[in-house]
């Protein structure tokens, strides 16, 4: 039976907890598409309306502060509200909140219920709740409750919505399976190869280009003026805090440095004696001690190597440090042998063996003064890193005592960056780059997303390793630039745009000849060009030599035809499709189910997103923006 299938799904200890991971991927596609209509003509306090259920602000801010802690537990560090907002996550548990009431109002207007007898065999049977005996235990129970701050009534009210909704999923779409048709047209998009023949037109083929007169690059620059506005630039004061910053090479004693070169200077500093070994392996003790004997009467390593059979290039077992010798009595025999020097019999792992040496490259540990900077700052960033708790404590209460950066910095010995004008990228006006900040883009996002005057919270860094702070001093919002200021950019422009034009019109025509029947080498001769090929190659495949958009035209073009590309050089690829062939599709292998079960969830979620869109448009969703922001601390507009 269908509940018996809905027990049998597997219910975890909370019940939100499984409907935020059935109904997940429709929470992301509201939190992309955003739910519309003004809200109008309800208290301040409800956050959404769904059809006649109001979502409240209480309820919205309580749903939030769970999610915002839960990822906080899963990053293993500080997630802020500025992150939290800037992942999306308030309205993702917005769409997860209206979600929810879209389908309890739903399964309320269809008379769905589930029996006290269903709810108890649900508790009775969750293996959360039974004692080391396997049994269901009441104390442990109340326990989990209360430490996930549910009562024993909330808990089963949430698990009736739970189950309802996961019924309503199952009526809509069941078990659907995925068309053969639509899993072979997913075979094909997957394993498809093609083999290519190829030619490579650098921007040079365009030829000489005049320089253009300023009434041509003035119209250019008319026709496409929003493309040379100038961006938003900021500026802003920015204090890093970080074991790196903190560190001072200079207060570290040569007598620190020195012990702690005693201490490592074998593992990080030394390297280790190696020898290279040659050696004879002989069949028994007797023929290696004979050996040895006629090498004491004069006879060479080499003639007793060759008398077992074994070439003189073949000798050599290589060069090795002590613990790379794994034979125990090979590595003590050659590590006690003189250069050129002939072992006596050792009796090897794989039988008796004559060793000689031929190289012996001593020990050698790199002298203190060549690493005593490097451990100076190394001892500094580890004393520094101790300190980071407190200086970011002392620099928040100079914050809340309204103190600028500036006189932060200056007062704890820190060094203060001043940053920009740069825009996004922190690419500045004149085309130069910034280098990158303390933070990432994390930290430029924050800066970007702030005001001037407006009191900013501190970036943590990777790995708990330190902080951020800015004050942005200036906006330069995005303008029209004047043709003076962009004509380098116009020119520049102007010239890559006839390029394009020069190279599309010669492919052009190549391509008119190929697909004539010209033979590729003939078409690729005429025009200077040097022929190259690709077998095998899928539309999955990323190479350095073919980017993306080219594979795709490729896999757009019809076997046996030609097309050509654009490359981000500003050249273009010149290609004819020889081969298109797909391996025949085995619906029995694992690979082909899996394939199948993929697609067939694929289906049920658009199905189920289509199905909740239209519950949503016949109910009417509003959404208090303000409401909205109050309850999850977003800025207000």
């Amino acid at each position: 039976m269908m509940m018996t299938g809905i027990r049998k799904a597997g219910q975890s200890l909370i019940g939100k907890a499984v409907i935020f991971v059935l109904f997940g991927f429709l929470i992301f596609s509201f939190a992309i598409w955003g739910i519309g209509d003004i809200f109008q003509g309800y208290g301040r306090n409800s956050v959404a309306r769904v059809g006649k259920t109001e979502i409240g602000l209480e309820q919205m801010r309580t749903a939030y502060q769970n999610e915002l802690q839960t990822l906080t537990r899963q990053q293993r560090r500080q997630v802020t509200p500025d992150m939290a907002r800037a992942l999306g996550l308030d309205r993702q548990v917005l769409s997860k909140l209206v979600t929810e009431a879209t389908l309890d109002q739903t399964a309320r207007g269809m008379r769905l219920a589930v029996s006290d007898e269903t709810i108890r065999n649900l508790i009775f049977e969750d293996p959360n709740f039974r004692d080391a005996s396997g049994n269901f235990s009441a104390p442990r129970f109340n326990e989990l409750l209360r430490s996930n701050g549910f009562t024993e009534a909330t808990y089963v009210r949430e698990q009736r919505a739970t189950i309802l909704r996961q019924q309503l999923a199952e009526m809509v779409v069941g078990v659907v399976s995925a068309p053969v048709a639509l899993q072979e047209i997913g075979h094909r998009l997957r394993n498809e190869r093609r083999d290519v023949t190829l030619a490579r037109l650098p921007a040079s083929a365009a030829g000489e280009i005049a320089a253009a007169t300023d009434e041509q690059l003035k119209s250019f620059f008319e026709a496409r003026k929003a493309g040379f506005r100038a961006p938003e630039y900021r500026s802003a004061n920015v204090l890093s805090l970080s074991a790196e910053t903190l560190a001072d090479p200079t207060q570290v004693s040569d007598d620190e440095a020195k012990a702690r070169y005693e201490q490592v200077k074998a593992q990080r500093f030394g390297s280790p004696e190696t020898r290279t070994i040659q050696q004879i392996t002989f069949p028994t003790l007797e023929e290696a001690q004979a050996a040895r004997a006629r090498i004491e009467e004069g006879d060479t390593f080499e003639a007793a190597a060759f008398a077992r059979g074994v070439l003189e290039k073949d000798l050599t077992l290589g060069t090795f440090s002590r613990t790379q010798v794994v034979d125990a009595a090979v590595r003590d025999a050659a590590f006690a042998l003189a250069v050129d020097a002939v072992s006596a019999p050792v009796a090897g792992g794989f039988g008796p063996v004559l060793l000689r040496v031929t190289t012996i490259n001593p020990e050698r540990v790199r002298p203190y003064d060549e690493v005593a900077a490097e451990l100076k700052q190394e001892i500094a960033t580890t004393k520094a890193s101790g300190r980071i708790t407190e200086l970011h404590d002392k620099i928040e209460d100079q914050r809340a005592a309204a103190k600028p950066l500036a006189e932060i910095a200056k007062e704890f010995n820190l060094p203060l960056r001043a940053l920009g004008p740069v825009d996004a990228s922190l690419r500045k006006a004149d085309g130069t780059q910034e280098p990158p900040l303390a933070g990432g883009d994390a930290a430029v996002q924050a800066i970007f997303r702030s005001d001037v005057g407006v009191d900013n919270e501190a970036i943590r860094l990777p790995r708990d390793t330190g902080y951020v702070w800015f004050d942005l001093t200036k906006i330069d919002p995005a303008r029209e630039r004047t043709f003076e200021e962009s004509k380098a950019e116009v020119e520049a422009q102007w010239r890559a745009d006839e390029v394009a034009t020069r190279l599309s019109a010669r492919t052009r025509e190549l391509v008119q000849r190929l697909d004539k029947g010209e033979a590729f080498d003939v078409v690729a001769a005429s025009a200077g060009l040097t022929i190259e090929t690709a077998a095998g190659l899928g539309r999955q495949d990323q190479r350095p030599d073919l980017p993306a958009n080219v594979v795709s035209l490729i896999f757009g073009t019809v076997a046996g035809k030609s097309n050509s590309a654009s490359v981000a050089d500003g050249g273009r690829i010149l290609f004819k499709v020889d081969a298109a062939f797909v391996p025949p599709y085995a619906r029995t292998t694992q690979e082909a189910e899996n394939f199948s079960r993929l697609l067939g969830n694929s289906v049920s979620e658009d199905i189920l997103t289509q199905y909740v869109a239209k519950l949503q448009t016949d109910l009417g969703v509003a959404i208090n923006e303000t409401a909205f922001r109050n309850a999850t601390g977003g800025a207000q507009n």
